[in-house]
């Protein structure tokens, strides 16, 4: 068969769990987005004979536009079938949908690997794969990417205060030194990409022994950040 038909073929058990678990409104949708694309995997290669090209090119590029289209159908609640409807199907709220693609691929491509005996190709497929995760996070949740940083400091008040005139968010946790046993606030503040900067420099110009984390955070919820839908990824 031809390798978008195929494609199709062997999407249909993971279509039927899918509809049981997830509802109609995917099943359609995948199956119209999985149609479409084995349609015109099978087209092109009828019309046209791509010529092979350096490998490292094709995972790079190849790996970005595969990573934009499954992102884009994510966020509309479709896939087409394979790796992206079975992390779906599992998502786990410790992993994003980028990585969780990720990892199932490369236990299949290590699994070719193993049948067939070509680690080479195995190799930049990794590669390949680990670009496309990396873009299908950020096409996901791009809009609701930001940051997130602990700040703890014996002029706490003062930097609280400075966060509340950039109309940042703010909240306050109860601390205790370890090793000092003194009581301390933890300031907690979520802020876009955009703002770490300016916040780094408030604290360092109020505080400059303040212990500062700063951690990404792949999304937020809430006000003046993203909202939560029902089935949403």
């Amino acid at each position: 068969l031809p390798i978008g038909t195929l494609g199709l073929v062997m999407n249909i058990p993971l279509f039927i769990l899918g509809w049981k678990k997830i509802g109609k409104a995917l099943l359609f949708s995948s199956l119209y987005a999985t149609a479409v694309s084995s349609v015109m995997i099978d087209a092109l290669a009828a019309v046209h004979t791509f010529q092979p090209m350096d490998p490292i090119l094709a995972c790079l590029y190849g790996g970005a536009i595969c990573g934009v289209a499954f992102g884009v159908m994510l966020r509309q609640s479709a896939t087409t079938g394979g790796t992206e409807l079975a992390a779906r199907l599992l998502k786990l709220e410790s992993i994003s949908i980028g990585t969780l693609c990720l990892v199932i691929d490369v236990l299949v491509t290590f699994g070719y690997a193993l049948i067939f005996r070509d680690m080479t190709r195995a190799l930049y497929g990794v590669i390949a794969l680990y670009v496309s995760s990396l873009l299908m996070d950020r096409v996901v949740y791009g809009p609701n990417a930001a940051k997130m940083a602990y700040i703890i400091s014996e002029r706490s008040e003062e930097i609280t205060q400075k966060l509340l005139e950039l109309d940042r968010g703010v909240t306050l946790l109860d601390g205790r030194g370890a090793w000092s046993g003194q009581r301390k606030d933890v300031i907690l503040c979520a802020f876009g990409r955009s703002h770490i900067v300016p916040i780094k420099k408030l604290v360092q110009e109020i505080d400059p022994d303040a212990f500062v984390i700063v951690c990404d955070a792949h999304e937020i919820l809430g006000e003046g950040f993203g909202t939560y839908t029902p089935g949403g990824l």
